[in-house]
């Protein structure tokens, strides 16, 4: 269903009144000539999605690009040193003057126009940029294409002013891998803890959205790469049903689970970036506030609540404000996908790996010599920049590995599909009679480790179940622990992407929106005046 104009129009003003802390009224009516859009209504809304980490933006895209280079020279490559941002576009300037350009003509691309934007550095764009997945192998991977998503970003307005530091390889390269960590760039930081994992491979837009280098910035997820980095950054992250977004000059992993979507500030700003990157495909915006409480029943799963004091009483908190709302929840207490599940799983992830990425490769410019996995496994030997921190344990167990016809993929794919899709998700919703199933999204931050890698707490979380289903899951802000951000996480079957973003949502209005500002501390111990606890 096609938005309607006053949708598109109301949308379009919630973006311009980002930009503009003053001579609102003027720019709104001028730019949109909707009488119907009232300044009250759109200002309530604007400062829920791009406005809180750009207040004194005024009303150029110009001022905006230049707002977020400046911090990202402040708090990226300097101060706190983030190092979030893997590369900028040199462009961005220009492009930003383009918009404004157009804007004093009357003409609005769509919702982001004017909106500088993030996406993780495994996403082509036809821009001077390299799409290098993290590794010196790709660096010179300048195809001069545009991913669909980023195509559609482009056409809506959005300033793509660079790409995001990622743990390299979308953390798919080996068992001691480091989240957060590429060559390229090096190793990402969580800004509530500099010396705590961003985690999952979209590490670096969790980290540059919630220091507020940027308001929106895309990730991509396998399983838990935009969920785990959002939580524990402390910002909205929204994975769809694989599909909905083309997985179209992503540098890959799996056909089947591999997925970009939104990472941002709030869920107005997710419902907002979707309706860019799905565009004929109805309205998130419209759909916010379609979901009736007293005819909402939500499954807890209480099986992936986990052992950590503080998510468990933030938790439930987030149960009480749903419950007060009138929504109905419905206890789940134990699901177990199956025997043999585990290296199931992880063998088709090797499997599509080898495909995907073989056939990804063959597909850029002459200047990439790595045309294969095997390639890629030659060239990290000869680099002592790739195996500084960690192995390539998993590039190798994947080339081992026979291709797509194998049995053994073939019988693996069928048997991890019906655990997680019919007797998973659907069975759990359908026999619990439940539209939405809730649990924390993780646990909070680990330390960084180079010498062993992650120590992802584990316990916390069913999102791997949606992520290897391939449905929606939606993470939202639920509070701090020892000043470190937890999530809760909405998840439900395929295709109702727009239910579930709306079902964040009430959770976030009923919640009152518990995003905190990050500190930039160095670790737990340090106070808010700078000492550290425990000193002399």
């Amino acid at each position: 269903m096609l938005r309607t104009k006053k949708e598109t129009l109301l949308t379009a003003g919630l973006v311009i009144l980002t930009l503009a802390a003053c001579g609102t009224e003027k720019v709104l009516n001028d730019a949109v000539h909707d009488s119907e859009v009232k300044r009250a209504t759109t200002d309530k809304l604007a400062e829920t999605v791009f406005a809180p980490t750009l207040p004194n933006a005024g009303t150029s895209s110009e001022k905006l690009v230049r707002q977020a280079l400046d911090r990202i020279n402040a708090i990226d490559r300097n101060g706190p040193k983030l190092q979030s941002v893997l590369s900028l576009n040199p462009e961005a300037l220009n492009i930003a003057k383009a918009l404004d350009d157009e804007r004093a003509e009357g003409n609005l691309r769509g919702p982001l126009h004017g909106i500088p934007v993030l996406l993780k550095d495994n996403i082509e764009t036809k821009d001077d940029l390299p799409t290098t997945a993290g590794s010196w192998a790709l660096i010179d991977n300048k195809n001069g294409r545009d991913a669909p998503l980023a195509a559609k970003l482009r056409e809506n307005g959005a300033v793509i002013l660079g790409k995001a530091n990622l743990s390299q390889w979308a953390n798919f390269r080996s068992e001691d891998s480091v989240s957060g960590w590429s060559a390229v760039r090096g190793q990402v930081r969580n800004p509530h803890s500099l010396n705590r994992s961003p985690c999952g491979s979209s590490s670096g837009s969790g980290a540059a959205v919630a220091a507020g280098i940027v308001a929106a910035a895309i990730g991509t997820e396998t399983n838990g790469s935009i969920i785990c980095p959002a939580s524990m950054n402390g910002i909205v992250g929204f994975k769809p049903t694989v599909g909905v977004i083309s997985q179209e000059l992503i540098v890959p992993i799996s056909s089947t689970q591999d997925t970009a979507g939104p990472m941002t500030l709030t869920v107005t700003g997710a419902a907002m970036m979707m309706d860019a990157l799905t565009e004929n495909d109805g309205s998130y915006m419209s759909a916010l506030t379609a979901l009736e409480p007293a005819e909402t029943r939500i499954g807890i799963l209480n099986f992936a609540i986990g052992s950590n004091a503080g998510v468990q009483a933030n938790f439930k908190t987030a149960r009480d404000v749903l419950e007060a709302k009138g929504f109905t929840l419905v206890e789940i207490d134990a699901w177990e996908p199956g025997e043999g599940f585990g290296k199931a799983s992880y063998d088709v992830l090797k499997y599509e790996f080898k495909a995907t990425l073989n056939e990804y490769l063959a597909s850029t410019t002459d200047a990439v010599k790595a045309r294969s996995l095997a390639d890629l496994i030659e060239f990290n030997k000869n680099d002592p920049r790739e195996m500084a921190v960690f192995t390539q344990s998993i590039f190798e167990d994947s080339e081992a590995l026979g291709d797509l016809d194998s049995e053994e993929y073939k019988t693996g794919l069928a048997m991890v599909l019906k655990a997680t899709r019919q007797d998973g998700i659907d069975k759990m919703m359908s026999e619990n009679n439940v539209d939405f199933l809730m649990a924390p999204s993780t646990a909070p931050t680990f330390l960084i480790d180079h010498m062993y890698g992650d120590s992802y707490p584990g316990g916390t979380g069913a999102g791997w179940v949606a992520a290897i289903a391939g449905y929606p899951h939606i993470t939202v802000p639920m509070g701090t622990y020892k000043g470190l951000p937890t999530g809760v996480s909405f998840m439900s079957t395929a295709g109702t992407d727009k239910q579930v973003v709306a079902m964040g949502y009430a959770y976030e209005q009923a919640s009152g929106e518990l995003r905190v500002k990050p500190n930039f501390r160095s670790s737990l111990e340090q106070s808010e005046d700078g000492k550290m606890f425990g000193a002399d």
